[in-house]
């Protein structure tokens, strides 16, 4: 077995567990690296994490047949708007957003208890879509950020969407993730990956680039 390939099956067996990984999409797409988590496994610590060590949005993508039992719509065919026309993206066909969202039990929506407990409830639904009633667990707009992985996965698209929910299934994990993107604290920009490297490294956390995980179960 290749480094890469034994690299991926590391990465695959801590997110079983439990633990997060990062992942660098491409040079050539949106060149950013995420801290993916499966979102069964998220406490409120790790939303802390998220906001301070990430920086970026802290979303979660359901798997294409989990959103499709929810009704969930992609977001830019949602609005009825015209800032929503023309939506081109310089590293993409489309966005892969849905609907923000918060759990009913939360206040606000926004403190990492409130967030933790959106997310955990997401993932228990998404591993049990038929007997969930969505619109009586969650409401709209939240501040949760759905996304809504392509059919095929990583035939269709090669985003954090769908790499993290590849992950979650080699992993036996529920069909939901949560993604933030890493950035520089002092740039503003989007993380390196010699920077998102090193963060893995001192935490002891899988880094894998996207065409790694494209090779291995794409």
């Amino acid at each position: 077995m290749s480094q890469a390939a034994a690299g991926v099956e590391a990465a695959v067996e801590a997110f079983g567990e439990g633990s997060p990984v990062l992942v660098h999409d491409a040079a050539d797409r949106e060149g950013e690296t995420d801290l993916i988590y499966p979102a069964g496994a998220v406490t409120p610590e790790d939303v802390s994490r998220l906001r301070n060590d990430a920086g970026g949005l802290v979303c979660i993508a359901l798997a294409d047949e989990v959103a499709e039992a929810f009704d969930l719509p992609f977001l830019g065919e949602a609005l009825d708007h015209p800032a929503s026309a023309d939506h081109e993206l310089g590293y993409d066909e489309r966005s892969s957003f849905s609907l923000p969202v918060n759990h009913r039990d939360t206040y606000t929506g926004i403190t990492d208890e409130d967030r933790a407990t959106t997310i955990t409830e997401l993932a228990a639904a998404a591993e049990n879509p038929s007997g969930t009633d969505f619109a009586d667990e969650f409401r709209a707009p939240g501040h949760v950020h759905l996304l809504r992985a392509a059919p095929d996965l990583l035939a269709d698209r090669e985003g954090h969407t769908e790499l993290g929910i590849a992950l979650a299934a080699a992993a036996d994990r529920e069909p939901a993730v949560v993604v933030c993107e890493m950035l520089d604290g002092e740039t503003g920009g989007a993380l390196s990956p010699d920077d998102a490297k090193a963060y893995a490294d001192r935490h002891g956390l899988p880094y894998l680039e996207g065409s790694e995980i494209i090779d291995r179960l794409g």
